[in-house]
């Protein structure tokens, strides 16, 4: 009691000063925070990932940082985790930024937007180029840290109900569809919906939406929608690289240890890595389980992609004159876009094409 009493009335500093701080540090580290996520626990791929990240945590630290996953709906709905996170309702959170694209279209440059970075272009952007720098200063004024946390890698186009065949088709159509791909879809006559991944089969089903996109073969397949629709559309033009992201609140964070700021940032950057490479082990069995049951997979024609490119730069243009926070962050993303397409032109692209026709 007597040594609690002084580390309370000393302060760091005069603990520090008497060489007791490695005991001090050792004996404060008992905390259990909670994470609310924005996806359903079916989703072992999606959800998974925080399950990942918290497992990791509670092993680096001894067991001594423990942290309680919740999934979508459990303790807020699985649009409020900003909310939630920013107001200190929770520590922490795990979503999709761009699903705060009403908020701020700026969340979405966290996340993906259409015709945008691929999943390696991201991770380059974020952790050796501006991004992560420039998203936490955005992200500073609603109290939040944000680390990249999983990346689900080039997405389908989603389930349809009926085929499409030209830019016709797209009109009136009603869609799930996320973030900025909403904004462009409805610059070229869709009507997107806004629904969270638990809610979208029943949306399909009664026909309340014509179509639904969520992440690829793996996740879609859980979730059942090659019951309900039969046309399966590739690619996701709107998500070529969507990076998930890790709330943490700005106060809690700084509250804790330099061991424990790093525990997070470790843990995180495993979760990272291993959520995309679960998608890319289970999507290629899955894809494969779908088409034998009888879904028809289709490329969107091309007008309809060229139609989507030019409306998402008119969109992207007209944000850069009006939303400051938006246009310093996207000039910089785009400039990389710029460089790394170059760069995978001559790569990446030529080498998996080869690799796609061969005879393996």
């Amino acid at each position: 009691m007597q040594r609690r009493a002084f580390v309370h009335g000393a302060g760091l500093a005069g603990v520090l000063a008497t060489g007791v701080a490695p005991a001090v540090v050792h004996a404060q580290a008992n905390i259990r925070w909670r994470l609310a996520s924005s996806f359903p626990k079916a989703l072992d791929t999606i959800y998974g990932a925080a399950e990942v990240f918290a497992k990791m945590v509670g092993e680096m630290s001894g067991g001594k940082f423990q942290i309680s996953v919740h999934a979508g709906g459990e303790l807020m709905p699985p649009f409020g985790v900003l909310d939630g996170v920013s107001q200190a309702t929770v520590e922490m959170a795990h979503t999709a930024p761009y699903y705060f694209f009403g908020k701020d279209p700026t969340y979405a440059l966290d996340c993906a937007i259409p015709f945008g970075l691929n999943s390696r272009q991201m991770s380059a952007w974020m952790y050796e180029g501006n991004g992560l720098k420039l998203t936490r200063e955005f992200y500073a004024k609603s109290n939040i840290v944000n680390f990249p946390m999983g990346n689900t890698g080039a997405q389908m186009g989603g389930w349809y109900r009926k085929e499409i065949k030209t830019l016709a088709d797209i009109k009136g159509l009603k869609m799930r569809i996320g973030g900025f791909g909403g904004a462009v879809l409805a610059r070229i006559g869709g009507v997107p919906q806004n629904i969270p991944g638990g809610e979208i089969y029943q949306a399909l089903e009664k026909g309340t939406i014509d179509a639904a996109e969520w992440v690829g073969p793996y996740d879609d397949q859980k979730l059942g929608f090659n019951k309900v629709a039969p046309y399966y559309y590739y690619p996701g033009w709107w998500e070529g690289g969507p990076q998930l992201s890790l709330y943490v609140n700005s106060k809690a964070y700084e509250g804790l240890s330099a061991e424990y700021k790093h525990i997070i940032e470790a843990a995180a950057s495993h979760a990272h890595v291993q959520m995309q490479a679960r998608y890319d082990a289970r999507n290629p069995v899955a894809l494969k389980q779908l088409v034998a049951s009888k879904s028809k997979l289709v490329a969107f024609p091309k007008p309809v992609m060229d139609a989507a490119f030019k409306a998402a730069l008119e969109v992207y243009a007209e944000l850069n004159a009006s939303n400051p926070s938006w246009k310093k962050i996207y000039e910089d993303y785009s400039a990389f876009r710029k460089e790394q397409n170059l760069w995978f032109r001559f790569t990446e692209a030529t080498f998996d094409a080869y690799m796609q026709r061969a005879q393996l």
